[in-house]
């Protein structure tokens, strides 16, 4: 059984300020498997945060369905983890109180917390800045705490919505080198929104390039280039190649 299905998606939102419905997403239909790391890769504004936030349960289709692990989204579950652009930490509270604050909702003890919270400190490379506030940290290590706080809940998905766009060139690559070895080690399904192809290729198994608003799937490419990738090497070029030759057929279509 996939992971995730998704199922005939659309998605249509209406602009009030001009009296019209615009179509963000048309008939998106996916299936991601067991530990997936799967891109969505496409244009500014074709409907990949949209696809994201739905299968987050944070937006309703206005056809189509989702599930996952065999079960219709409704609405938002601790069995979908989501990483934002920003990591929308609570600026008050540090590392480790951020990353087990959803255990304290669920009333999980202050040492029982400290410990699960330590666990992922661990694996995101933060150890020694368990006590630091937010305010503290470089952007790379606030996305970290924002990747653990995610995982702590053990969901079967991650959701991560171009969490590296706001970084340095230096910082994002050494974070995609970190995402993957997180991935590997914890064995969950991904899906990863990017506009980057380099990106893409980089972090994915599987990339899912979309076309431009209404968004719908042009091809599904399967990339199973060794790990760690190198971005100099021929496959790695051959595929960004044949990658960009599909955005631009789709570009030239549209254009025409």
């Amino acid at each position: 059984m996939a992971e995730i299905s998704i199922e005939g998606i659309s998605k249509t939102f209406h602009d009030k300020s001009r009296g019209r419905d615009v179509a963000a997403l048309d008939d998106i239909n996916l299936s991601i498997a067991s530990n997936d790391f799967v891109c969505l890769l496409g244009p500014s504004g074709c409907g990949k945060s949209t696809l994201l936030n739905i299968i987050a349960g944070f937006e309703k289709p206005t056809r189509g369905r989702v599930s996952v692990d065999g079960k219709f989204v409704e609405t938002p579950g601790a069995d979908r983890g989501v990483v934002f652009q920003q990591p929308t930490l609570m600026p008050w509270l540090t590392v480790s109180e951020n990353i087990a604050f959803h255990l304290k909702l669920k009333g999980v003890g202050k040492a029982e917390r400290r410990e699960r919270a330590q666990a992922f400190i661990d694996l995101v490379g933060l150890k020694g800045f368990e006590a630091h506030y937010p305010a503290e940290l470089s952007g790379g290590m606030n996305q970290r705490v924002g990747i653990a706080r995610a995982l702590i809940m053990n969901p079967r998905v991650i959701l991560m919505d171009e969490p590296f766009a706001a970084l340095d060139a230096q910082t994002k690559s050494e974070m995609q080198e970190e995402l993957v070895g997180i991935w590997q080690r914890h064995r969950g399904t991904i899906v990863f929104v990017t506009h980057s192809v380099d990106e893409a290729l980089v972090l994915g198994n599987k990339i899912v390039v979309m076309t431009r608003r209404p968004g719908r799937i042009r091809d599904l490419v399967e990339f199973d280039l060794p790990r760690p990738r190198d971005v100099t090497g021929a496959e790695f070029n051959d595929m960004k190649r044949y990658v960009l030759n599909l955005i631009k057929e789709v570009a030239t279509k549209e254009a025409a």
